[in-house]
């Protein structure tokens, strides 16, 4: 495999959800570098092998490229007249620093579905405020990422907790659920 064309491949998936809040497809890929959609096939397989985009292996469609989602999920970005999707609370921050803009987050606590919105400017969290509370009572999954509220935790009631149960090592056992 070409490695030089595999990279440029994972740049072109990178600047494609930061231009269009999308990611390619595979016809997309093939036309961009004037291959064969099987080529672009192979090349989308390599990269999710390395870990470098995730792939809806039935669909062969970019699931993920970290911090974008290529579907829509409950961790919201707003930034450069955008919506973008996040795989997770952790990814919700990094689309504003991926794309090195202010941003507004609009995000879903795990546990009680109550909303929060996040405003990032110059790389900083301004300010976080939930939007609603919703009296339903969930539990936390034991593997999969949570938002909550630290007041659940007896502090402060606008501060955030992002808990990951998993070390890093171990999210891609099951990195969708994760």
């Amino acid at each position: 495999m070409d490695e030089s064309l595999l990279w440029r491949a994972r740049a072109f998936v990178y600047q494609r959800f930061a231009d269009t809040a999308l990611p390619p497809d595979v016809e997309e890929v093939a036309h961009w570098f004037e291959i064969e959609p099987e080529e672009a096939v192979e090349l989308f397989k390599e990269l999710h092998n390395r870990h470098a985009i995730f792939l809806d292996l039935d669909e062969l469609t970019v699931r993920m490229a970290n911090p974008f989602s290529g579907i829509p999920t409950d961790f919201k970005v707003h930034a450069n007249g955008k919506t973008y999707f996040a795989n997770c609370a952790w990814d919700m921050l990094g689309i504003p620093a991926a794309l090195h803009t202010d941003a507004v987050i609009e995000a879903k606590f795990t546990e009680s579905n109550e909303s929060v919105q996040l405003e990032i400017k110059n790389g900083q969290i301004a300010n976080g405020v939930i939007l609603s509370r919703n009296s339903g009572e969930g539990s936390l999954s034991p593997t999969s990422e949570t938002l909550r509220p630290l007041a659940s935790l007896g502090a402060q009631s606008d501060t955030l907790l992002v808990h990951f149960p998993l070390p890093f090592a171990r999210w891609y056992d099951d990195l969708v659920f994760t």
